[in-house]
Formats: structure tokens, C-alpha cells, sequence
């Protein structure tokens, strides 16, 4: 079977199903990606490379659909010479969104198409104005709305498509969510384990199970994974716990969501507006995945915020490693998480609250060593890696062979 990839950080979300199918003979694969992706993989790229930016003058609800019709005009350029060789892919596994896999089925009319669709926005009601209702215009609502533009070209061509959360596959139009299967990427159960022996090695000391250690991790300090409510709770918890280390993983800056007009980051308006001890607030930046491990290893209590938008890795990680969690009670979150049997839901916007949940945690008012032991075992009976990345073989084997619907797996 031959399969053709296509994300513009590939691998992204498909690295543990390329992983499995690089020894199987019988498989031969392709991936195609931007021209700027330098991350190392096991198997053949084509690379692509949008030839101009959107512009400038374009109606704003049309930006998305232009930018995503370049990068799909550019995706066709570089794997025509690939069809004028004769390699055909059976199948097309494509992150949908940024536009790569719009015009592909002309190039291989008989190629199956099976989309992997992460989010389909709304102008209001999840994220868009999750954080300060009532505030978006008409305007804005149009132009979020029409980010949808290239997913629907994937919906319309595909001949199935997959989505890592039910509740993500929830935001999808009705009339599509039938023919979209539940399967997430899943979590390397192997790798990512409880470890009471864990060191993390920070520049001014080295931090264990027996020191008192919270973590938060997002790949940007921005209001999206509740940066700012989660600092309010850190100010709080510094001031009457003299014992503490906060350890927060991420870059300093916004990869969901609007950064600040003032051109401040909000890791930097935070430090200006808290009264904080530096000395035990411990700032990482990004980090290799062996050491956010580490990190999530040590960690006492584990804050993950959200709104309503995609549900991060890093949470089910620092699950599988054991870490009790203190989350958002949004609705991504309690896809996973049950209040009080595998993590503790507090509501976003309440940083008293946080604080009070991550005290009952290191104080031991609730059973955390239960809860510990209850996120482990979530992780393992429905998110191993190990387990899913055989309902991804499947799926594919399905939808190439024109098994529709695949046979189910939930």
C-alpha cells in the first residue's frame, strides 16, 4: 500500500503511526511538507514552498481561503513530478486546514482521501469569545468563520476523515460527523511513565518527588491556556507556601490567540503586576521532550488551562506520568478528566479557586495518590499509543480499500 502524508510540520500528529509502518514492507510511503519543516524523519519528503504571501488588500474573510489555495498550489507543484514518475498513493492522510491536500484529488483522481481535522471554528460560542463574551463584531465573527473555508474543500473531497476528541468532532457540521471517526493520536505509555526516582535539572538547582513542585506547561504563555489566571494562582500560592517551586514550560509568546496590542508579552505583564519570588519560579522556555518528562515526573500538582478549543498533549502526558491535575472545567477537559476521580476541574477564570485545588493537593485533603493512580490508569484503558496507532493502521487500511464506514472500533 502506498500512502501519501501531507502536513506542513510533518510529522506532527502522525510520528508514532509513521514510526510503526517504517519496517512493514508491504507499506510504502511518502510525505509532503514545507519547505522550511528541518525535523528529521524515517521515510521520503517532497517538499513545498508557497511561492508569495496573501494580499494585501484582500477582503479579510477571503485572506484564509487565499493563503490556503497558495499552499495547496504549491503542494500540487511539487508532487506532479512524483505522479510523472507513476508513484500513486492508494491513500492520503492530510492534516486538514492550512490547505495542502485541496486539489490533490485532481492529481489522483483515485487516490482515497482521509483528512485528519483538529478544529472547525465558530464565531462565537467556543473560543472565539470564550474569554471576554459579547466583545466580537460582526466583522470578527465573519472572519473566524471563514477559516473553514479550506477544511470544507477536505470535507467535501474526502472519502472519510478522522478527529482525536469526540468533542472536537462535535464543532464539525452535522451533516459531516458521521463519515469522521474518534481516534486520538494517543500516548506513549512506554516512554511516559510515574518515575519517583525523576530529577529535573534546572540552571540554579535540581528538583525531585520530595521537593513541593507544580508545573504548567503550554507552548505559549498566552490567555488561550489561561496564562494569566494561572500567574494570579501562582502569586497566591508562593505567598503562603515558602516550600514551593512553580516550573512552567513554553515559549514566551502566543501561538493561539491575539498578543497583546501594547507589543508586551504577557509573561512580562504578569512579573509587572505580581509581587513574585523569581528564585522558585522557574521559567524553562521550550524544552526536549525527555526534559518536560522530567518535569511532569516531579510534579506534585500540574495545572492545565483551556478554553474551549483543542485539547492539548501535554495534559494526557503529565497524566500518564502520574502528575494529579488541576484543569479548566471546560468542555475538552472533562472529555478526559471526571472531578475528584482522575483530577481535580476548577473554573477557568477563577485563580482563588486554582490555588485552593493545587493547596487540597499538596496538603493531601483529597486523595491524590487515588487520583494519581486514576489518571495512569485513563491514559492507559483509552489513550496508549500502543493501542491506537493499530485503530490508525486500521482505519487507513479501510478507507484504501473502500471499507466504508471502516469497521468500528469504539
Amino acid at each position: 500500500m502506498r500512502i501519501l502524508f501531507l502536513h506542513n510540520n510533518f510529522p506532527g500528529q502522525y510520528r508514532r503511526l509513521v514510526n510503526s509502518l517504517v519496517e512493514d514492507p508491504s507499506v510504502d510511503m511518502l510525505a509532503a511538507t514545507l519547505s522550511s519543516n528541518q525535523q528529521q524523519v524515517p521515510i521520503r519528503r517532497v517538499l513545498y514552498e508557497p511561492h508569495r504571501e496573501v494580499t494585501q488588500t484582500i477582503h479579510p474573510a477571503a485572506a484564509s481561503m487565499e493563503r490556503a489555495a497558495i499552499t495547496a498550489q504549491a503542494a500540487f507543484r511539487s508532487l506532479a513530478p512524483v505522479k510523472a514518475q507513476g508513484w500513486t498513493p492508494d491513500i492520503i492522510c492530510a492534516h486538514s486546514g492550512w490547505g495542502p491536500s485541496m486539489f490533490l484529488k485532481e492529481l489522483w483522481p483515485t487516490a482515497k482521501l482521509l483528512p485528519y481535522f483538529e478544529w472547525y471554528y465558530h464565531g462565537a460560542g467556543t473560543d472565539a469569545d470564550f474569554l471576554d463574551p459579547g466583545s466580537r463584531t460582526e466583522n470578527d465573527r465573519v472572519r473566524t468563520h471563514s477559516k473553514n473555508a479550506p477544511i470544507l474543500f477536505d470535507l467535501a473531497g474526502m472519502d472519510w476523515g478522522v478527529c482525536p476528541t469526540r468533542w472536537q468532532r462535535s464543532q464539525f457540521p452535522e451533516i459531516f460527523r458521521d463519515r469522521i471517526s474518534v481516534a486520538h493520536d494517543g500516548v506513549d505509555i512506554d516512554y511516559l511513565t510515574p518515575d519517583p526516582k525523576a530529577e529535573l535539572v534546572l540552571e540554579n538547582g535540581t528538583l525531585t518527588r520530595e521537593d513541593e513542585v507544580v508545573t504548567y506547561v503550554a507552548r505559549g504563555m498566552e490567555p488561550y491556556r489561561g496564562f494569566p489566571t494561572f500567574m494570579k494562582a501562582v502569586a497566591q500560592l508562593q505567598a503562603r507556601r515558602p516550600k514551593l517551586h512553580v516550573v512552567v514550560v513554553g515559549g514566551d509568546g502566543v501561538a493561539y490567540g491575539a498578543a497583546r496590542k501594547d507589543g508586551k508579552t504577557f509573561k512580562e505583564v504578569a512579573l509587572q503586576e505580581h509581587d513574585l519570588d523569581l528564585e522558585r519560579l522557574h521559567f524553562t522556555g521550550l524544552v526536549p521532550f525527555k526534559t518536560f518528562r522530567s518535569a511532569v515526573q516531579v510534579s506534585r500538582a500540574h495545572i492545565y488551562l483551556t478554553v474551549p478549543f483543542v485539547l492539548s498533549w501535554s495534559m494526557m502526558e503529565a497524566m500518564a506520568c502520574g502528575a494529579p491535575i488541576v484543569a479548566s472545567d471546560t468542555a475538552p477537559v472533562r472529555e478526559v478528566i471526571t472531578d475528584g476521580r482522575n483530577g481535580l476541574l476548577v473554573d477557568f477564570f477563577d485563580a482563588d479557586r486554582i490555588a485552593e485545588r493545587v493547596d487540597d493537593v499538596l496538603e493531601n485533603r483529597v486523595d491524590t495518590e487515588a487520583i494519581r493512580r486514576a489518571a495512569r490508569n485513563t491514559i492507559e484503558e483509552r489513550y496508549a499509543a500502543q493501542n491506537l496507532v493499530r485503530v490508525h493502521r486500521q482505519l487507513i487500511l479501510d478507507v484504501a480499500n473502500g471499507t466504508l464506514p471502516p469497521r468500528p472500533f469504539f
